[in-house]
C-alpha cells in the first residue's frame, strides 16, 4: 500500500502518480465493466506486452486500486477487479471519455 507521506502535496499530482500512464487508465477503463482475467485484459487493451501488463497490475494492486484473486485450480485462474478505491476513479475516467469525444468532434467540425 502507498505511504501517504510519500505522496505529493498536490491532489492532482497524487492522482497522476497513481494513474500516470495510458496503460493504467486503460486497465481501469476495462475493469470498470467488471472482473477480468489476465488474458481478457491483454486482449481488450491491445498492444501491451505481458511484462508491462503484469508490472502495471502489480503497481495498481500495491496502490490499492486493483484486487487480484488467485483460484487454486489446474491450470491456475487469476482474476482482477477494481477495489472500492479503484471504482472511485469512474468519474475521472468518464470525464476523460467525455473530453476526448468533445475534442474529436471539434476537430471533425473544423
Amino acid at each position: 500500500m502507498v505511504n501517504v507521506n510519500m505522496l505529493p502535496a498536490c491532489p492532482v499530482e497524487t492522482t497522476l502518480t497513481l494513474i500516470s500512464d495510458k496503460w493504467k487508465v486503460l486497465i481501469i477503463r476495462d475493469l470498470l465493466d467488471g472482473t477480468r482475467r489476465f488474458s481478457e485484459l491483454r486482449r481488450s487493451i491491445g498492444h501491451i506486452s505481458q511484462k508491462v501488463l503484469t508490472s502495471n497490475l502489480r503497481q495498481m494492486e500495491n496502490d490499492g486500486l486493483v484486487r487480484r484473486e488467485v483460484y487454486a485450480e489446474v491450470p491456475p485462474r487469476v482474476e482482477y477487479s477494481l477495489t472500492e478505491t479503484g471504482q472511485s476513479l469512474k468519474p475521472v475516467i468518464d470525464a476523460m471519455w467525455n473530453w476526448g469525444e468533445s475534442y474529436k468532434a471539434k476537430l471533425a467540425a473544423d
